[in-house]
């Protein structure tokens, strides 16, 4: 089976090309799957996709009448794609339910660690030779409170760790999980969670109802000096409040790995272009927050499960079987029989 990669990384290339070597052939593309790029699938079955890929019902109409049948999205979440679009085609969808939750968890402690204790502003410095500690003072983090937003598999990871500093724990989610409350853990209520906690950190999925969980509201009920880390979705956090909150002179430090306008900004050079997103042009001015691009999952353990799993929903699709993974599955037999 010939398959087309979108949004395919340099470092991903090599990994995704090796796995599906035996079985099938796959092109790697660099480009996301939007409108522009769909016509390249074009006698494509099976197309893969990346987080950033847009998957309209527009686009999903091009892919059908192109001949595409399985979306197989090398991610967990997919609020990129127009489910309900692709079950009236008819075309078959899958994800990626879970991969390494140590490699976003662990991450998450990277970034919050790096804003805490000003690392990217002291390496800049030493760089230049200069070896002055003003304005390089962080705070310990053991004795304070950790809030976690989500205490899923990544959540729970980043508890075990928030556990190991000495830290109190305030969780928030619709289930408690009895292995943070073993822990320590106390769930409160949102508006508890964002007042007490000195560090907050959100592993919840983007859904209607968590769209802008972190809003002005929120924002203004967060300690002055609070530390917010986000490595989940964008859309978690309302980016205009947080410029606002932060130009107050606000938060103690703010790490984001995603974007909720990321979509055709992440995961492409765009040094040499002029930046018309005036809300992350102006975000990226403070010195007190660190953006980085998506890459939080970004570990050769987590890629090479999340290539399995894709893997894997290609040859549940070929065989006609249904699994964890797929999300929209139409009636159809095995490739046998077609």
């Amino acid at each position: 089976m010939e398959i087309v990669a979108f949004g395919v990384q340099t470092d991903e290339r090599p990994l995704l090309e090796r796995a599906f070597a035996d079985r099938h052939q796959i092109r790697c593309l660099d480009v996301n799957l939007d409108h522009d790029t769909a016509p390249i699938a074009h006698g494509y079955e099976i197309v893969t996709t990346d987080v950033n890929s847009e998957l309209s019902a527009e686009v999903l109409q091009t892919l059908f009448v192109g001949g595409t049948r399985l979306i197989a999205q090398r991610a967990t979440g997919y609020n990129n794609i127009d489910l309900q679009a692709a079950a009236d085609l008819g075309m078959t969808v899958g994800r990626v339910a879970a991969y390494s939750p140590y490699a976003v968890a662990e991450f998450a402690w990277a970034l919050a660690l790096a804003v805490d204790r000003r690392v990217i502003r002291a390496a800049q410095r030493t760089r230049l030779f200069d070896f002055r500690l003003d304005g390089l003072m962080g705070r310990d983090l053991r004795g304070r409170t950790a809030g976690v937003v989500g205490t899923g598999r990544i959540g729970a990871a980043f508890t075990r760790i928030a556990h190991g500093f000495g830290m109190r724990l305030l969780g928030w989610d619709l289930a408690e999980n009895p292995d943070c409350q073993g822990l320590g853990m106390r769930y409160v209520d949102r508006d508890r969670l964002f007042a007490e906690s000195d560090l907050i950190t959100l592993h919840v999925p983007l859904t209607d109802a968590t769209r802008h969980l972190v809003d002005a509201a929120a924002l203004a009920a967060m300690k002055d000096d609070a530390l917010l880390v986000n490595t989940s979705r964008g859309g978690l956090v309302d980016t205009a409040a947080l410029v606002e909150t932060l130009k107050s002179g606000r938060l103690s430090g703010v790490a984001l790995d995603v974007y909720e306008e990321e979509a055709g900004m992440f995961f492409h050079d765009r040094s040499l272009d002029v930046v018309r997103d005036d809300v992350l042009a102006r975000l990226m001015t403070f010195n007190n927050v660190l953006v980085t691009s998506h890459q939080a999952y970004f570990t050769a353990d987590a890629v090479g499960q999340i290539i399995d799993a894709t893997l894997a929903n290609v040859e549940d699709y070929l065989a006609g079987r249904g699994g964890a993974n797929l999300l929209v599955t139409p009636e159809r037999p095995p490739a046998a029989e077609r």
